[in-house]
């Protein structure tokens, strides 16, 4: 297994049900939702349809 993780939550909703996760590499964020037996990931958008970004630490 790697040292360092590449995805970090930065936030939680409710039992764990919508989270945010950060890819450290990219800096792109990602929506996660779980229902039951049920779970979706996606990019997480701004108001003008482009990736959440956050910047990078290097």
């Amino acid at each position: 297994m790697a040292k360092d993780k590449r995805f970090e939550k930065i936030y939680t909703q409710g039992a764990g049900a919508i989270e945010i996760w950060v890819d450290k590499e990219t800096g792109v964020n990602y929506l996660y939702h779980s229902s039951g037996y049920a779970g979706g990931l996606t990019v997480l958008l701004d108001k003008d349809g482009k990736p959440v970004v956050k910047p990078t630490e290097q």
